[in-house]
């Protein structure tokens, strides 16, 4: 079967972005190391640019927009990790940009995406549809939807993390990616398996989400209602039709962590390491931390995935109120 994307639409990604995304940092940390009795590496894409790895899979599938496109412009729908990137994305290009956004969304990431110069369109995200305002409005617009996740474009730009990472760490013996709809996963995986074919990719999902993990073990798409969890950026209802094939093929295992789990890993995120990661953020290093993912004796990559969170809802969380 041909997959959606190949390692060379990964590669072909990082050239775009080598002058304009961040390559983020690779952290590791002793006292995680001792918990897990593994060597982990933790790619930090809370420090990537609007905080999210978001950007990558943005602005790889805008520059490659044709200059009618570009004059036209772009509509997208996102919780607001996938809204803060097209948006900034959409300023450095010099085109029009509008997002559609639950209503419930942190104030920050609806702050910040104006404040890129997008026009915001809210909805309710539990009685409403994204993608059919989104296709409404780019019919009535005449602007180029980019999901945040099934778009070819946007899952080679989110593979360059995993290639990043191999690239500065070297041969890894797992890498753990959060999944929502399976973009940055898909994207990882490509580039993860093309260069360590030994290498196991294991997904992290909310355990109140875990759509991704049903549909591999009963072979389709399984769609769920909204999942009620602090990971915001992992309240997918389904994975995507470009994203799922891939994740089939690649993907080894999708595990899942509890909400108490995630705030469990903020905590150590913040008091050992320094680093202000969000909820979504810390699926797949709470996996590994927490022993949902068994990692002793092992190389893991572990991809950050973002720190966009409200500071008073972060305190909120770490400090268990």
């Amino acid at each position: 079967m041909t997959l959606p994307i190949t390692f060379e639409d990964v590669r072909s990604a990082a050239l775009r972005l080598a002058d304009t995304a961040h390559r983020t940092p690779v952290l590791t940390s002793r006292t995680a190391n001792a918990r897990t009795g593994a060597d982990l590496f933790f790619k930090c894409e809370n420090l990537q640019r609007i905080g999210a790895f978001k950007f990558r899979g943005a602005y790889n599938a805008l520059s490659r927009f044709s200059p009618e496109q570009r004059r036209r412009g772009v509509i997208a729908y996102s919780s607001g990790n996938h809204a803060q990137a097209i948006a900034l994305s959409a300023q450095l290009l010099d085109m029009p940009a509008v997002i559609v956004m639950p209503e419930d969304a942190p104030a920050m990431k609806l702050a910040a995406t104006r404040g890129y110069g997008a026009e915001v369109v809210l909805y309710d995200r539990y009685t409403e549809s994204r993608e059919e305002i989104g296709l409404r409005i780019a019919s009535e617009r005449g602007l180029t939807l980019v999901p945040p996740y099934d778009h070819a474009d946007v899952m080679a730009g989110q593979g360059t993390c995993a290639l990043e990472l191999i690239e500065d760490v070297g041969a890894l013996d797992v890498l753990v990616v959060c999944v929502g709809g399976g973009g940055l996963i898909s994207g990882c995986a490509t580039a993860a398996k093309h260069l360590l074919p030994g290498c196991m990719v294991v997904g992290v999902e909310p355990e109140a989400g875990n759509d991704v993990q049903r549909s591999l073990r009963e072979g389709h798409i399984v769609h769920i209602p909204v999942p009620r969890t602090i990971a915001d950026g992992a309240q997918t209802q389904h994975a995507g039709q470009l994203t799922f094939p891939v994740m089939q093929a690649l993907v080894d295992d999708v595990v899942t962590v509890r909400d108490d789990q995630l705030v469990e890993t903020m905590r150590f995120f913040a008091e050992r390491m320094k680093l202000v990661v969000e909820p979504t953020g810390c699926l797949a290093a709470a996996a590994a931390l927490d022993g949902a993912l068994p990692v002793a004796g092992r190389r893991v990559g572990v991809i950050v995935s973002g720190g966009n969170i409200d500071m008073v809802r972060f305190a909120a969380l770490v400090a268990g109120s």
